[in-house]
């Protein structure tokens, strides 16, 4: 019988959370780590291109799933990832990341080891990413066990990320097996009161005659949409997202009155925060992406905040007990008697009638919510992709995945591949520029040897357009090389009958890709959907009007 393993262990308690596959990059200091993976038969290894592209994969898995780990490289590999990882920090997505490290015994002998400066100090990178706000472990052979335990009990707590260092001298240290079955009760949650902070809010809302209630990222990310849903529908009191947090309630529910981005949102939306008396904001980040360049409606005396690390009322903080999600579960079951009227929610025209003209990005986002389906996942890239599509309002059981707040381009790709391994059932609809595709196209090959099935737009118009309206609408540094995108999966290694490739440039060719994308649930579908350089979502140049304006 093979010997039990703080790193058997390790996993042990991932897949209890889980995660079914394990993304990375292997390296000298990680392999023997990841021999415990692959001898395993309920879990996976799947080697990423580089380990930016891993850490994207990651939070684009764990938002799919709810949580998600990768593995790197001491050094190198940690480094290449750490924009990733810095990501999930900056948006609040469960990643683990764990490092394989050098021995304990040449770290204290400060041995001249490969992957580092010539120093002797092992501790730099530990410090780059404690300095990042993520929760730092670094595993000891006398406390492994309880720093495995408290590092993930912490991440299914908060849903935060976390960074753990595995010496690989650790790697095969013995434990004991009776171990695994007391992992469940690493989970186990103490119960908080928050009737008090409960009560303060009631209060608050029931001296309200126009309520409004934003949602934001946490709400997804504490499972928190259908309370949500709930509060607002025995209460008439109507819901706005975010679009950092879109689709964190359901958009098709009668309260839903659309997304919410300061004074650029729609009118008929924007009326709903504009007459309000007060705002009860749940789970969310007010950014400059997702306000309109900081433009919303409300001061902070019409607020009543709750979020994953504390609570306000009227910019007053709560000192009582608080819990954001056993507060936010409680919600569902709040009555507020406010006989508030049922809300009306505006309708927007969302009838199309294609034509053969010239393919724009208004109609390609009207299109693209045509397209939308229960069973799909939509990832938008920032940038054009990402206001085209959050102005759109969802579908039943449309999820939606966008990263406005960190902002990295390039994400979407794998994140979108991530998503699609962490649920196959769930087909992935992948809208991202030819610029942003660019800086991490390396994982084709992946997507195609693990058989993955996405739909992949790419929006091919001659560069960084998000970059161009901001400044610089003809400056040579917003251009990209102009790439064969129909010659992409042959160079990574895609068989003929993986995928299929149309070009299209027309309304009638994008909705006729669209309906064969639908029939092709076989293949990984890629629609380039070529665009003028110039052109623009509204949204997205009301936006770059006003960054510019800030970085002046």
């Amino acid at each position: 019988m093979t010997q039990y393993t703080i790193s058997d262990y390790l996993l042990d308690v991932i897949k209890t959370l889980g995660a079914d596959q394990i993304l990375g990059v292997p390296g000298d200091y990680n392999l023997q780590f990841l021999d415990h993976i692959t001898q395993r038969s309920d879990m996976k290894w799947v080697g990423n291109a580089n380990e930016l592209n891993a850490s994207y994969m990651a939070d684009g898995y764990a938002r799919e799933k709810g949580f998600a780990t990768f593995v790197t490289t001491f050094g190198v590999g940690e480094l290449s990832a750490i924009n990733g990882l810095a990501g999930s920090v900056a948006e609040h997505v469960p990643v683990l990341e764990i490092v394989g490290a050098p021995t304990a015994a040449v770290q204290n002998d400060g041995k001249l080891v490969h992957h580092t400066f010539g120093d002797q100090n092992f501790t730099r990178f530990i410090e780059a990413h404690a300095a990042l706000d993520l929760k730092v472990t670094v595993l000891t052979a006398d406390n492994a066990i309880s720093q495995i335990n408290e590092t993930l009990a912490y991440m299914a707590a908060t849903k935060e990320p976390a960074y753990l260092v595995l010496p690989t001298d650790l790697v095969d240290l013995p434990a004991n097996p009776l171990l695994k079955e007391q992992i469940p009760a690493v989970f186990n949650q103490t119960t908080i009161d928050v009737s008090a902070t409960l009560q303060a809010v009631q209060a608050a809302l029931t001296a309200s005659k126009k309520p409004v209630m934003i949602v934001g990222h946490e709400v997804d990310r504490f499972n928190l949409g259908s309370a949500i849903k709930d509060f607002s529908l025995k209460n008439n009191i109507p819901v706005l997202d975010l679009g950092l947090g879109k689709g964190a309630v359901d958009e098709s529910f009668s309260n839903f009155v659309g997304t919410y981005n300061g004074t650029i949102s729609e009118s008929a939306v924007n009326a709903f925060v504009d007459q309000a008396d007060t705002v009860l904001l749940v789970g969310a980040k007010l950014t400059d992406s997702v306000t309109g360049g900081f433009t919303q409606q409300f001061t902070p005396s019409q607020v009543i905040n709750l979020d994953s690390q504390n609570a306000s009322i009227f910019g007053q903080a709560i000192t009582t007990e608080y819990d954001f999600q056993t507060l936010g579960a409680a919600l569902a079951d709040l009555d507020l008697n406010l006989a508030l009227p049922a809300v009306q929610a505006p309708q927007l025209d969302a009838s199309l009638a294609p034509s053969d003209q010239a393919l724009t990005q208004e109609f390609y986002y009207q299109a693209l919510q045509s397209f939308m389906t229960a069973d799909k996942t939509f990832v938008a890239e920032q940038g054009t992709s990402f206001f085209g599509l959050a102005s759109q309002k969802l579908t039943t059981g449309t999820k939606f995945i966008g990263q406005p707040l960190w902002g990295s381009i390039g994400y979407a790709f794998p994140a979108a591949l991530g998503s699609q391994l962490a649920n196959p059932a769930r087909r992935t609809v992948l809208s991202t520029g030819e610029g942003s595709l660019q800086l991490t196209i390396q994982d084709f090959g992946l997507a195609f040897k693990e058989g993955l099935k996405p739909v992949i737009f790419i929006i091919d118009n001659t560069g960084y357009t998000v970059e161009r309206v901001i400044h610089g609408m003809e400056e040579p540094y917003n251009d990209v090389p102009q790439y064969r995108y129909d010659l992409i999966p042959a160079a990574f290694g895609a068989d003929e009958d993986q995928y299929t490739f149309t070009a299209v440039s027309t309304e009638a060719e994008l909705m006729a890709a669209m309906a064969q994308a639908d029939q092709t649930p076989d293949k990984m579908v890629i629609i380039q959907a070529n665009m003028g350089m110039k052109d623009a979502p509204a949204q997205l140049l009301e936006t770059a009007l006003r960054f510019e304006a800030q970085n002046h």
